[in-house]
């Protein structure tokens, strides 16, 4: 098969890289807005339980529970549009540092192992960070980048 030309290949890897970004802004919204609906107090108490044996303040625990539907709620819809990419990924990463101790602290080895894959997918979407071309991140830089100046 012969080679892609360069022009279609990046637009190849922004497109693969707006995928990629989707989906798993979709997966971090969707975690938010289900736990919302759910009711955060619903999931804050079932947190306190689960943490119980642990030596984090259960008022501490309650409190990250009440939280973090919301947290993950607009950190997914910012990776699903692509704003602010840098800052998103890096909170986001940020929030899954929180989790993965929690996770290992009740020794849910699955939890944290699974959280290794969202740090890899983190991790790469900041290092292909411009790829972010298909994202409103993409269209502002556009729209804002000078004549001489090539827009990812």
């Amino acid at each position: 098969m012969p080679a892609l030309p360069g022009e279609e290949r990046s637009r190849d890897v922004a497109l693969g890289y707006a995928l990629l970004r989707v989906i798993v802004g979709l997966n971090v919204l969707s975690h938010g807005v289900s736990r919302i609906l759910a009711g955060p107090s619903t999931y804050a108490a079932n947190l306190v339980v689960q943490f119980q044996s642990t030596p984090l303040a259960n008022g501490l625990v309650s409190a990250f529970g009440m939280s973090l539907p919301w947290i993950e709620a607009v950190l997914g819809l910012l990776l699903l549009l692509g704003i602010k990419m840098r800052w998103t990924v890096l909170a986001a990463g940020a929030l899954l540092a929180a989790l993965t101790y929690g996770a290992c602290l009740v020794q849910d080895w699955q939890a944290a192992g699974l959280q290794l894959i969202y740090a890899m997918v983190y991790a790469l979407l900041l290092i292909l960070r411009q790829w972010n071309t298909f994202s409103v991140d993409g269209i502002f830089i556009k729209r804002t980048a000078p004549e001489s100046t090539p827009a990812l």
